[in-house]
């Protein structure tokens, strides 16, 4: 399915939904399912959707949103930050079976969840720490911050897993 229609559109309709749910979750602070849908996309569709809805959402949310445009390095850590869940997704296509469900599979997409929101917010909040001083209270109060996502995802990388079941069934994920 590479580089068909069918494919563009789905990233696209990924694109817009990591906008759209941006949107809708900007007031539940750090709650926000995005990771997983970029992290979807590559499991779904390969490396390069994948990384590629992770840096259109999130560039569109990270220069369009209410609170207006981040600083550049922060948009820069930002989109790669999100891109790396896409590149992340794409690794556990034939690790995690929709049809084959079981209590590991779901301690696997609860590492995935937290990991991949780790790595986003530790990258983020370096980048801020650097550009806004001091260091280490700024690092330090940012990733504070950012435990309530990184527990969040914990949790709804393995809910939403199981909600979208049989969507991952209807796009031939069974090898």
């Amino acid at each position: 399915m590479t580089g068909s229609p069918r494919l563009v559109a789905r990233v696209a309709l990924f694109t817009a939904l990591i906008y759209v749910l941006s949107w809708g979750t900007t007031f539940l602070p750090n709650i926000n399912p995005i990771f997983f849908l970029v992290f979807s996309a590559g499991y779904c569709w390969g490396m390069m959707p994948g990384i590629l809805t992770g840096i259109i959402g999130m560039g569109l949310w990270t220069f369009f949103n209410p609170f207006g445009p981040a600083p550049l390095p922060v948009a820069i850590a930002q989109i790669a930050g999100t891109a790396f869940c896409g590149l992340f997704g794409s690794f556990f296509t034939n690790v995690i079976k929709p049809d084959k469900l079981n209590w590991r599979s779901y301690v696997i997409l609860t590492f995935c969840g937290l990991l991949c929101s780790t790595l986003f917010f530790t990258g983020v909040s370096a980048v801020d720490a650097v550009m806004f001083q001091p260091f280490k209270p700024r690092f330090v109060s940012g990733m504070l911050f950012a435990a309530y996502a990184i527990l969040a995802n914990g949790i709804i990388f393995p809910l939403l897993f199981s909600l979208l079941r049989p969507f991952y069934l209807r796009e031939n994920l069974i090898k």
